[in-house]
């Protein structure tokens, strides 16, 4: 979980905005468990609906010319074309939008999730001992997911061909295959059971590129990264050389921006040995 923006204004106008949404929604927000996400862009509390069921309300902002598009609709669109995976994906029930001066903001209203994620950052840093049926579910979602017909792109091949040199040292490698992804993949998007969070940037990627950020995600502890590498025999292969180069770029350029320092070694050894492959 990340802290609420710097600027007192701007949380105070998010938290106003969320309380707002949730009368439209007509749910109770339940008091403790907030989340503020990155930069404070988002800001999400469990809540009830009317007819006291357990939802979860979420509030993203953006500049008003920024609301359209792949990451505005994300969440609608995967409610579209996923519904809830099997129990997978928790249901989006209903949205709402509104503006204030030049910031827009969605409210997104989800079935809740009851269950803690697995990590309280993207970066797995502690032991996890996760049941084989764990893997196979969510093995078998990402399988469901890759199938599924659009026109979202969560990772687009000019992005490739800038980062992969600048940041891997290699010429992007072209994908043998492209699939659809959730695209953000990380430790504190799942949960055990599994649920997987945060679908706003979902679309079509290189084949593998969910499990290669997974495994990105999981470098701090050897012994995960390796047993995803395990799950996803596409890892290592060269079918899935496009997805590791270009998840290793993406994250090698936040430690360029001061992010993610602690994966800067790992990061680091996993470009060489792309290169060499």
């Amino acid at each position: 979980m990340y802290s609420p923006p710097p600027d007192p204004d701007a949380e105070q106008r998010m938290r106003a905005h969320h309380a707002r949404a949730a009368k439209a929604l007509d749910v109770r927000v339940e008091p403790g468990g907030e989340f503020w996400g990155w930069a404070g862009r988002t800001l999400g509390a469990p809540a009830r609906t009317a007819a006291g069921a357990p939802a979860w309300l979420r509030l993203v902002s953006v500049p008003a010319d920024k609301a359209s598009g792949k990451l505005w609709d994300g969440a609608l669109d995967a409610q579209h074309a996923f519904g809830d995976l099997d129990g997978h994906r928790p249901a989006l029930l209903a949205v709402h939008d509104a503006f204030d001066d030049t910031t827009a903001y969605r409210a997104e209203l989800s079935v809740r999730v009851d269950v803690p994620v697995l990590s309280d950052t993207p970066v797995l840093q502690r032991d996890l001992k996760l049941p084989d049926s764990w893997w196979a579910d969510l093995a078998g979602t990402l399988e469901k997911v890759s199938a599924v017909g659009t026109d979202r792109v969560a990772v687009r091949q000019q992005y490739m061909d800038r980062a992969i040199p600048e940041f891997v040292g290699i010429p992007a490698p072209t994908a043998p295959a492209t699939s659809i992804a959730h695209g953000d993949l990380h430790w504190a998007n799942v949960t055990a059971p599994l649920r997987i969070l945060d679908w706003e940037g979902w679309g079509q990627a290189p084949a593998g590129f969910d499990c290669a950020t997974l495994y990105a995600y999981s470098l701090l502890r050897p012994d995960i990264a390796a047993h995803v590498r395990t799950v996803f025999p596409v890892l290592g292969s060269p079918a899935g050389l496009a997805a590791e180069a270009t998840v290793c770029a993406q994250l090698l350029q936040t430690v360029s921006r001061g992010d993610n320092l602690a994966l800067a070694g790992p990061l680091r050894a996993w470009s060489e040995e792309l290169r060499r492959r």
